[in-house]
């Protein structure tokens, strides 16, 4: 079905793909984001409600104030963390909203599709991990187009409902700053902080049931 160049780039898009934080300002083409989009919209989605939409935010004054409101909650939420973490929490850069060219707001409407969505009834959390999906497509596509993403996922919803005049019933699911940058990480950004380390695959993979280690 594939080369194996062909499945080589595809490895290398999964594995490579960062959260990036730092952007230039250099312009990306409409034809290049639509292309993102258009991976995202391929994305599959539960009883294929497809329950997303998408918001592409480029004007100055609109992506201050939404930094302002990731700003806001990023200081609200250090509060959870003593000392050390603290300082390194709020070291957490978001100024990649306002320094990328495109921030793109992923939405998700529960009410696509009906009251009835077919494999949604038993499980109505399948509509995010749907727009989650997409969004994950999205990150693929940009790194296959040289292009950087950092996803901001602290904010209050309202503020973000209030910015881009969302509906209430909507939910803002994230917020995308897409853009080139000078600096690609060769490894996730919490990982080079020391915040967290990758886990090891052998350690979450049970076998028939859970905490029976597979042999």
């Amino acid at each position: 079905m594939f080369t194996d160049q062909e499945k080589e780039a595809l490895y290398k898009c999964i594995y490579m793909r960062r959260d990036v934080r730092t952007f230039l300002p250099d312009p990306v083409p409409e034809e290049t984001i639509m292309k993102l989009l258009n991976a995202a919209h391929h994305g599959p989605s539960v009883g294929f409600m497809q329950p997303w939409n998408f918001i592409l935010v480029t004007k100055e004054q609109v992506k201050e104030r939404l930094a302002w409101a990731a700003d806001k909650e990023r200081r609200a939420l250090a509060i959870h963390y003593e000392e050390t973490r603290q300082d390194e929490f709020l070291s957490l850069k978001i100024e990649g909203i306002k320094q990328a060219p495109y921030t793109i707001c992923v939405t998700c409407d529960p009410t696509r599709g009906g009251s009835h969505v077919l494999g949604r009834n038993s499980i109505p959390e399948t509509d995010m991990m749907s727009v989650a999906c997409a969004i994950q497509n999205m990150w693929l596509a940009a790194y296959a187009e040289g292009l950087a993403m950092g996803w901001v996922s602290f904010y209050k919803k309202n503020d973000v409902r209030d910015i881009l005049g969302i509906p209430p019933h909507i939910e803002p699911v994230a917020l995308l700053s897409v853009g080139h940058t000078a600096h690609y990480p060769e490894k996730p950004i919490l990982e080079t902080a020391n915040w967290e380390k990758r886990r090891g695959l052998k350690d979450l993979i049970f076998s028939e049931t859970w905490g029976n280690p597979k042999s």
